[in-house]
């Protein structure tokens, strides 16, 4: 029996030996969670791969906050070290900026001045509230590079909870990009078409500047058509990407013809554009009022090629922007910001990876899109409000009808399109068709490609307040950010990347958060059942053993 004993035991102690030789040589993680949120995508796990030195990660979201924070830091520290596992040059570390008291301010002042402005979390506890600062940051370094890495998703109207939920869904990505940004060149280049009345460069600088971190920039005009159209197309396939932003004046059929061809070469496109002629400034008058009409870009038919048609009307959403006007009487006047029905905020697509988890998308007198049956997808980005109406053009648009309650029972043509993704395989608007002059390689249809078409040429344009351009989408009245800048960042990514690294926008990851207002009503009821129950089970096993051991030592 001993002898079986020692046998068996020495069997066991020889294969707990063998699976620790084995484990030492094998690494295998398993990632048992139902979302795999701990499994990277090959998109992300590709912009580290080749990484042959450290990428330094220095995460300040560090010490004693909320749970649903703490939760966030978590999954941070989780996400680094799944990237970490693929490449051991990536080191990352917490830090508290916030922890000395006497450095406190300081580190606050240095950081935001790097743009990493710190957040205010508000705490509830045992009936009190008071508010506490954090740094949802990171900082990763490569090669004398820095990138800024935000850990917060901010949200319009988002709890807490919702907001690290939407914050931990969006890590993989962020990181991702983040490491892109400084391991992989720039690549691609973008032409910012001129020439046509587009948005000058002060009202376009913030969102161009985001852009330029990651790709070649250009201003492009297209007046050489007249004199040398081959030259001119040849000179634009030279780009990956296009942008019209607001454009002002009518393209002629020679611009069009190249830019057509432009599209049946492969060539993506970003189109700003609405069908009336409108804006705020022509607003702020004595008389507070104006009229908008129609504007024709001569470029119905080259959208209606393509399969969408932008329509001459302006949509008016009760779920809109507020407009500043100075409310009272001379020097008793003060600036507030209104609600104001011509700047829709567009909810957004949660099923595409350009717009899922992004805030809404802020409008001025946006033009409604039709899109129209052919060979070509399409996939609605953007639309407005289950309340909302169209106002045709020409029509007399008054300051005034702030101050008057709004019948809801005439807003009712609800979720206006405003902007599309067309992909696949173009035809050309000019099959078929004479055309305004010759080209060596005219080409009837396109191979795939892809074109976003924007029903507002504000989207994109920043406010410029004594010649400095602001940030895109952040209203200054109301301290609120619009998701104007994610969105159209996210359409020239979606546009121009092929490797498949904003679809991780789309991978859902789902937290489970206690209730707080049920914590707080049970608390002293789980503490006691926490403290008492197992004294009360160690007592009952107590007096169990003690009357079995009498009975059994009585005889």
């Amino acid at each position: 029996m001993i002898k079986k004993n020692i046998i068996y035991i020495s069997v066991v102690i020889a294969i707990l030996i063998a699976i620790n030789m084995i484990s030492s040589h094998v690494y295998k993680r398993f990632d048992l969670t139902k979302d795999k949120r701990y499994t990277l995508s090959e998109a992300a796990i590709q912009t580290i791969d080749n990484v042959d030195s450290p990428i330094i990660v220095d995460v300040f979201l560090e010490g004693d906050f909320p749970s649903e924070f703490r939760r966030l830091r978590n999954e941070t520290q989780q996400i680094l070290e799944e990237f970490a596992v693929h490449n051991s040059n990536l080191k990352f570390g917490f830090i508290n900026p916030l922890e000395e008291e006497s450095s406190r301010q300081r580190n606050i002042q240095l950081l935001a001045q790097r743009g990493m402005r710190p957040f205010q979390v508000t705490v509830k506890e045992n009936g009190k509230t008071s508010q506490e600062v954090i740094i949802p940051w990171a900082l990763a370094s490569y090669n004398e590079q820095t990138v800024i890495v935000p850990l917060i998703k901010n949200k319009i109207g988002a709890t807490d909870q919702e907001l690290v939920n939407g914050s931990i869904q969006n890590l993989e990505y962020i990181f991702a990009e983040a490491f892109k940004k400084l391991t992989v060149p720039k690549q691609k280049k973008i032409a910012v078409l001129r020439g046509n009345g587009q948005l000058s460069d002060a009202y376009v600088a913030d969102f161009l500047s985001t852009l330029g971190e990651h790709y070649y920039l250009a201003p492009f005009t297209l007046d050489s058509v007249a004199s040398n159209p081959q030259k001119t197309l040849k000179d634009l396939k030279g780009f990956d990407l296009i942008i019209s932003a607001k454009p002002m004046q009518p393209f002629s059929e020679e611009e069009k013809y190249v830019l057509d061809q432009y599209t049946m070469n492969g060539g993506k496109s970003l189109w700003l554009t609405e069908a009336i002629i409108m804006d705020k400034d022509s607003l702020y008058n004595n008389a507070g009022k104006a009229v908008a009409i129609m504007k024709d870009l001569n470029l119905t038919d080259f959208f209606f090629k393509y399969g969408v048609r932008i329509n001459p009307v302006m949509v008016n959403d009760l779920y809109s922007a507020p407009i500043t006007l100075a409310i009272g009487e001379g020097s008793n006047a003060q600036f507030q910001p209104v609600q104001w029905q011509y700047s829709p905020l567009a909810g957004n697509n949660p099923n595409h990876p350009i717009t899922t988890n992004i805030n809404p998308v802020k409008f001025d007198f946006a033009s409604q899109i039709d899109t129209l049956k052919n060979g070509v997808e399409k996939t609605i980005l953007l639309r407005s409000s289950n309340l909302t109406k169209l106002v045709g053009v020409p029509s007399e648009v008054d300051l005034d009808i702030v101050t008057r309650e709004p019948d809801t029972k005439t807003y009712n043509q609800p979720n206006q399109t405003l902007a599309v993704l067309l992909e696949g395989e173009f035809k050309s608007v000019y099959k078929d068709r004479i055309k305004p002059f010759e080209l060596n390689d005219d080409k009837p249809s396109s191979a795939s490609t892809k074109m976003i078409v924007i029903g507002d040429g504000d989207v994109i344009k920043n406010d410029v307040i004594k010649g400095q351009p602001q940030e895109l989408g952040f209203d200054r009245m109301t301290g609120r950010r619009f998701g104007n800048t994610e969105f159209l960042q996210n359409a020239v990514n979606y546009l121009l990347e092929e490797d498949g690294l904003i679809n991780i926008r789309t991978k859902d990851v789902a937290i489970q958060f206690l209730d707080p207002q049920k914590i707080t009503a049970e608390k002293s009821k789980w503490q006691i059942i926490n403290i008492a129950l197992p004294l009360v089970i160690l007592g009952l096993f107590g007096l169990i053993f003690i009357f079995f051991r009498k009975k059994r030592y009585s005889n």
